[in-house]
């Protein structure tokens, strides 16, 4: 019998390392958007805390359906991911992050886009059948009858 998983980790993608790390870089946006000036507080500010955001809630969306919609969600949260990094672009360019933000930034989304493309990447592996199929059902024929 598999033991139960504790209530706290009920949702499979509580445990995606992907996720986890999507939820550190939306904790980094917010710690780092309080810097910028008041004025932008519902310009860029939001937006760069929405788009971070939606990165986590694709992966969470996408978890509960099957693999080709889970693969579309995963490539909606690259999307974010690159709309990041422009964000942290223009940021930099107005003076609201320096160097250091900016470098940590761009860490943060490399390694998602590694981890999602990876996930991506294993998910559409285990959809592809192997070349050497046994599987009776490989070797049926439209009308039923085996071959």
């Amino acid at each position: 019998m598999e033991a139960e998983r504790p209530y706290n980790f009920f949702f499979r993608f509580e445990d995606l390392r992907i996720y986890n790390k999507a939820l550190d870089y939306v904790a980094w946006v917010y710690a780092n958007s309080k810097h910028f000036p008041n004025s932008e507080k519902n310009g860029i500010a939001a937006r760069f805390l929405c788009v971070a955001q939606s990165i986590g809630i694709n992966i969470a969306e996408g978890s509960g359906r099957n693999k080709p919609q889970f693969v579309y969600y995963l490539k909606l949260a690259k999307s974010s991911i690159r709309e990041c990094m422009v964000l942290t672009t223009i940021c930099q360019r107005l003076g609201f992050l320096n160097e250091k933000g900016v470098e940590e930034s761009r860490c943060f989304l490399i390694e998602m886009t590694k981890m999602t493309g990876a996930l991506i990447a294993s998910l559409v592996r285990q959809d592809k059948p192997s070349e050497c199929v046994d599987d009776e059902e490989y070797y049926t024929q439209p009308n039923g009858n085996v071959l």
